[in-house]
């Protein structure tokens, strides 16, 4: 089984030289005082937790699993005692609002203390990042007497909290959910229906869990419009603000899944459960995309911590691994056999996992900034902005992030021949366990449709324009240096077609509004390769500026040169693809798919 090891040199080189952090967090109202002192202690403790208690956890997790009964649902083995450790630790409370007891620090921060524990036990990490993204939540939206009650103690990590959402008859389709809400005369309302699919619906890490619930009150529109959301809690607060009574929620089932066995996926019955509007009447929907949003870059965080647990276990394996003889000539004579990592092949894969890996680690981090620049900038333009540019980002990352991931988790598993597949090596785990991400917040589909049909036709092409504008003015500032030219050359050739091809789709969509779905996917994904051929263009150019002896250096540029030859001109095919149109995919009748 792969042991996690936490690549702390990349994270910093990232953080500090690419993405400027220091510069970043003193920008930030509120957030001046995060220097880097503290940046390095919390990085390096994070490391720690994550290498010395999650990792070991990993395979135990998906070995024993959640059990349900109906006293509850038991998570597996160290899982609640590695909570606690956590919670003692504060890291609950790290990006949580001061004034319910949080640290206040910056997002872009505790993501990549999430990368880190994420890597090391996904299935684990995701009780924290849900109850903290129900938190954030609540600070936005609920009302003043409900943030006092629950906050405190979702910030200390003694609560935590869910989002349900979807339901047996309606996957992503929440336009005709069924959970109802009626009101009481205390002002509370009584929620009644049944949620699936609840992550951390139900388990034994945390003394009380507030579940967040789509519903609609009587009389409400129908579809989206009408959809209110509410705060649910296990447990009801008695006066002292301490776990009373026992509310009408209770889990039916767990999921018996592929992966993430340690993550309890719940069927969740509301039986005329005690709930609190959160927000406005039939506005639900809007604040929920708050969390879901959050929820969309926590899922491209599991595409690149999968990918970097894959590529951290076929390095060892392929530097370990003796497999035949160089194809020019013996590279350990005093062998059998040639290291695996002296083949061609070999190389290929573990240079993918590299280049994705790294690429996206960028992408993601500045994405998070930007994320913390709308939430936080004293520039109300720029906060605008920034807003904007996320929100265009955020499909790209969660899509193509954990799609790219599994390719990567595939790699990690060929690399080791027939011993990836059995599971004491652990690299099936590792594709078994990432698998979900293309498909929950939102199918690789769902979020394409997002980005071509809302982001950038929804907007005129606008949003898309900000961010080509942003690669256009970093290919003009580059200009004229030699060793960056095969990079900025490249990229602005994309970055002008990316704008074309997207004029040329929409000129299609006006006659046949199915082009849009047709191309959506390769378009993603197409974006998603230019996306990261900028963050890699800008890592060549502060490597550049760098100690020319420094291996590290050397490899983060031999890397964009695979990268920016072996893997950007996939954006050929998934141009051709997309210009090709609908007709052939919507030509069959659907009665002819069964010949």
């Amino acid at each position: 089984m792969p042991q996690y090891k936490a690549p702390l040199r990349d994270i910093n080189f990232v953080l500090k030289n690419v993405l400027n952090c220091n510069e970043h967090f003193a920008s930030l109202a509120g957030r001046e005082q995060v220097g880097e002192d503290l940046v390095d202690a919390i990085i390096a403790e994070g490391a720690k937790f994550a290498e010395n208690v999650l990792s070991p956890l990993n395979q135990v997790g998906d070995q024993e699993g959640c059990v349900w009964s109906e006293e509850g649902v038991k998570t597996p083995t160290g899982f609640k005692e590695a909570y606690e450790q956590f919670a003692e630790g504060g890291w609950p409370s790290m990006t949580a609002d001061p004034k319910f007891g949080g640290q206040g620090l910056p997002n872009s921060l505790g993501l990549v203390v999430s990368e880190m524990t994420s890597s090391a036990c996904w299935s684990w990490g995701m009780y924290t990042g849900l109850s903290q993204s129900a938190a954030r939540l609540l600070e936005n939206y609920a009302a003043e007497d409900l943030q006092q009650t629950y906050l405190p103690k979702m910030t200390d990590g003694t609560w935590g909290g869910t989002m349900c959402l979807t339901e047996p008859h309606c996957g992503s389709d929440l336009g005709i959910l069924r959970t109802k809400a009626e009101s009481a005369a205390d002002g509370s309302y009584k929620v009644t229906g049944t949620k699936i699919f609840i992550s951390g619906g139900e388990h034994d890490m945390m003394e009380n869990i507030i579940h967040l619930v789509l519903a609609r009150i009587e009389g409400a529109p129908e579809g989206t419009k009408g959809i209110s959301l509410f705060l649910v809690p296990k447990f009801l607060p008695d006066a002292d603000g301490n776990v009373g009574e026992r509310n009408g929620v209770s889990c039916g089932s767990i999921e018996h899944k592929m992966g993430i066995k340690a993550s309890a996926t719940c069927v969740m019955n509301f039986d005329g459960a005690t709930g609190f509007l959160v927000g406005e009447e039939n506005r639900g929907l809007n604040a929920m995309f708050h969390m879901m949003n959050s929820a969309r870059l926590g899922t491209a965080l599991q595409g690149l911590s999968a990918g970097e647990a894959s590529f951290q276990g076929a390095l060892a394996y392929a530097t370990e691994r003796l497999q035949m003889r160089s194809l020019t000539g013996p590279k350990n004579p005093d062998g059998p056999a040639d290291p695996l990592i002296v083949h061609p092949d070999v190389r290929r894969m573990l240079l993918t996992q590299k280049a994705l890996a790294e690429g996206s680690r960028a992408f993601i981090y500045w994405v998070s900034q930007l994320i913390d620049v709308s939430y936080f900038s004293g520039d109300e333009q720029a906060r605008k902005d920034a807003e904007n540019l996320s929100e265009l980002l955020t499909p790209i990352a969660k899509a193509f992030v954990t799609e790219t991931g599994l390719e990567s988790a595939n790699y990690g598993m060929q690399v080791f021949g027939g011993h990836g597949y059995i599971s004491e090596w652990g690299m099936e785990q590792i594709v078994r366990d990432l698998r979900i991400s293309t498909l929950y917040e939102g199918t690789t589909g769902i979020q394409a449709l997002d980005l071509l049909g809302r982001k950038v036709m929804g907007s005129g092409g606008k949003q898309l324009m900000v961010f080509t504008k942003i690669i256009h003015d970093f290919c003009k500032a580059n200009e004229g240096k030699e060793e960056m030219a095969p990079f900025i050359s490249k990229l602005a050739e994309l970055n002008k077609e990316w704008g074309d091809v997207t004029m040329k789709i929409g000129e299609k969509a006006m006659e046949n509004p199915d082009e849009v779905g047709a191309a959506s996917v390769d378009y993603l994904m197409y974006s998603g390769y230019i996306s990261l051929a900028y963050m890699w263009a800008r890592m060549v150019a502060v490597a550049l500026e760098g100690d020319r002896d420094d291996e590290f250096l050397k490899a983060k540029l031999q890397t964009a040169n695979f990268y920016f030859q072996r893997l950007l001109p996939r954006t050929e095919s998934h141009k051709l693809s997309m210009l090709n149109g609908a007709e052939s995919l919507m030509a069959m009748p659907a009665e002819a798919f069964a010949f």
